[in-house]
């Protein structure tokens, strides 16, 4: 290996330039657009009304009650125009004793005429009956052969 014999004098190196600061340009946010702050005594004032809901309308409820034994195995149907009824298939009532029978048309925006029927097969006898809407009526109906 080789030395070297001619060293450089060791100068002190020069900073190297400093660029000059900008002045750093202050970006302003926008402005949020904010509303009016509103006092608890106006908001009461300006609060929209609220609308009550509509009452829900309830059913006019016409019940028919026939006062009858018409014999253990039968039942006894009602036809009719008003509350749902129709002339030509019977609505079956409900029996509640030996000798009542019910049943409660919710349907029923005008009278509601009607005739019972034993089994869906024989008439009573006799007019039409015919009962208000939301009205009661108790019939003791009159078969032929009972």
């Amino acid at each position: 290996m080789k030395k070297t014999t001619n060293k450089a004098k060791a100068t002190p190196a020069t900073p190297a330039p400093v660029p000059a600061k900008k002045a750093a340009k202050k970006t302003v946010a926008p402005k949020a657009k904010t509303s009016p702050r509103i006092t608890a005594a106006a908001a009461k004032a300006v609060a929209p009304v609220a609308k009550k809901p509509a009452e829900a309308k309830r059913p006019v409820v016409t019940t028919i009650v026939a006062n009858i034994d018409i014999g253990f195995g039968n039942t006894l149907y009602v036809r009719g125009e008003g509350g749902g009824l129709n002339w030509e298939t019977g609505v079956a009532l409900d029996c509640v004793a030996d000798d009542k029978w019910t049943i409660s048309l919710s349907d029923a925006a005008s009278p509601v005429v009607f005739k019972l029927l034993v089994n869906d097969l024989v008439w009573s006898v006799g007019e039409n009956h015919t009962v208000p809407p939301g009205g009661e009526l108790a019939v003791s109906p009159v078969f032929p052969s009972w």
